[in-house]
């Protein structure tokens, strides 16, 4: 390995220290866009900075949790529990797919303060995903996400499964269902896992679609997008660690056959930086940080753990060097694209802004994080 562990921790540290202050970058502050083109090019005021409720800070708390797993200790919980205590006596938005992604966290920290305020509000979050989220045919988690009208208002994406979803949602409703030794929440997690690969792999090329829309009865742009196959290469393996044992062996064994194919997809589309395009397989569409990063971090926990070999460790590392490349002096990670709402052409993907975001300097973590861990 190019960096030795004290190099990567120091990395890592800044990356979620310049995190825990993360602020509005110029981009989301500009007045010359219109709210229309604001939308087009992802821009949306709400996910930036650390303080908002909602899926970019929910993914960003996670590199908090994942560093004090690395350390064994709870460094990072007074921010953690002072952030939910600010969110919730604020309000809290919409309930919907993105705003379950802060209950990721939520829920481990609810065990470890013993909480019964935290506890309560996981258990009834994983309720309402279970009997009251609106569901796609064949019982589907639609993809449901905050509106613009305000963070009480939603956007119901009817009857459309996004690859998002798994992190955002599903993750938490595996940890959840875990702990309460629930297996309608157990299986319902499985469920989602095995209708969103049903939907939205692709057997030919062996990547996800951004997603289906059964009103449609397609995958809209047909477009293999770099962040939302990062979701589930990443994903997938810590819904698997989640679940543990309470998954049934055949199901565990499809879902990492298709990890293991995917895997396998993103050798030859990785470019010369060490990262992947923002679009897969379109060398025209820019490079783009915080999927290649949970890309790395996949690999070398795939590898950790046994499930592909140690050939990957080349592009895992040529991944890390590409990531680490990106990280400023303040540790603030660069080239990442802001929130990229559903794509029917390539070009939509093209013009997603890049900004400083939470769940950049997250990914960029859990890459740091994991190659710590592959190189104990």
């Amino acid at each position: 390995m190019l960096y030795s562990n004290e190099a990567l921790e120091n990395k890592t540290q800044l990356v979620l220290k310049a995190l825990m202050s993360l602020g509005i970058p110029d981009v989301a502050a500009s007045k010359e866009l219109s709210e229309q083109e604001q939308r087009k090019h992802g821009i949306y005021s709400r996910d930036f900075g650390i303080d908002t409720w909602d899926w970019p800070q929910g993914v960003g708390l996670y590199g908090f949790e994942k560093l004090q797993s690395y350390y064994g200790d709870v460094r990072y919980d007074e921010f953690l529990d002072n952030w939910f205590k600010k969110n919730i006596a604020e309000g809290l938005p919409s309930q919907n797919i993105n705003t379950t992604a802060p209950y990721i966290v939520l829920q481990k920290l609810a065990d470890r303060k013993d909480s019964s305020e935290y506890k309560t509000m996981c258990a009834q979050r994983a309720k309402w995903l279970i009997n009251d989220l609106p569901k796609t045919n064949e019982g589907g988690f639609q993809h449901v996400t905050t509106g613009f009208e305000g963070k009480q208002s939603v956007i119901l994406n009817e009857q459309q499964l996004w690859v998002d979803t798994l992190f955002m949602a599903v993750l938490f409703l595996a940890r959840e269902g875990v702990a309460q030794n629930d297996s309608r929440l157990i299986g319902e997690a499985v469920h989602q896992i095995l209708i969103h690969i049903k939907y939205l792999y692709n057997k030919q090329t062996r990547l996800f679609y951004h997603g289906w829309s059964f009103a449609r009865n397609d995958n809209f742009g047909e477009i293999f997008w770099n962040r939302g196959n990062s979701w589930f290469a990443y994903g997938v393996l810590e819904l698997l660690e989640a679940l543990g044992s309470h998954i049934d062996s055949g199901s565990k064994a499809f879902i990492l056959d298709t990890y293991k194919a995917q895997m396998n997809a993103l050798l030859p589309l990785q470019t010369k930086s060490g990262l992947w395009h923002t679009i897969l397989d379109d060398d025209t569409s820019y490079e783009e940080v915080s999927g290649s990063a949970a890309f790395c971090a996949a690999m070398f926990k795939g590898m950790r753990i046994g499930l592909i070999d140690a050939s990957y460790a080349p592009c895992a590392e040529k991944a890390l060097a590409g990531v680490i490349a990106n990280i400023g002096e303040d540790g603030i990670v660069q080239n990442v694209s802001t929130g990229t709402a559903m794509g029917y052409d390539a070009q939509h993907y093209k013009d997603i802004a890049i900004a400083p975001i939470g769940y950049g300097q997250s990914m960029t973590a859990l890459a740091l994080i994991e190659a710590m861990e592959w190189n104990k």
